[in-house]
C-alpha cells in the first residue's frame, strides 16, 4: 500500500519528463519563461531515487512519463505557461514605463 501511494506520488510529479530533457534545463536561468522547470527538477530527483533503489520501478516511471497522454498535458501546459510569462513581462513593460514618464517625469 505505501509502495503504490509512494509511486503514485512519482508519476503525479514526473510530469512525462524525459531525463535528458530535465538535466538540460537551468532553474537560474534568465530569459527562462517555462514554469515547470522546478517540478521538474523534482521529478528528476524523485527519479533519480527510485532508480537506484529498483531499476525496474525506475523503469516503469520512465514509461508511463512518456505515454502520449502525459506528453500531450504536458505540453498543453508549458505552451499556456509560457503565454502568461509573455504577458506578465509585457505588463511589467508598460508599468515601468508608465512609472518613468507619469509618476518620475522622464
Amino acid at each position: 500500500m505505501l509502495q503504490s501511494r509512494a509511486l503514485v506520488i512519482a508519476l503525479i510529479l514526473l510530469l512525462s519528463t524525459t531525463l535528458p530533457e530535465v538535466h538540460s534545463k537551468s532553474i537560474f536561468e534568465k530569459d527562462r519563461r517555462d514554469w515547470l522547470v522546478i517540478p521538474d527538477a523534482i521529478a528528476a530527483y524523485i527519479y533519480e531515487t527510485v532508480n537506484k533503489m529498483s531499476p525496474r520501478v525506475g523503469q516503469f516511471l520512465v514509461d508511463a512519463a512518456q505515454t502520449p497522454a502525459v506528453v500531450v498535458t504536458r505540453n498543453f501546459l508549458i505552451r499556456e505557461t509560457t503565454k502568461l510569462s509573455i504577458l506578465a513581462e509585457q505588463l511589467m513593460e508598460k508599468i515601468k514605463n508608465l512609472w518613468y514618464t507619469r509618476v518620475l517625469g522622464y
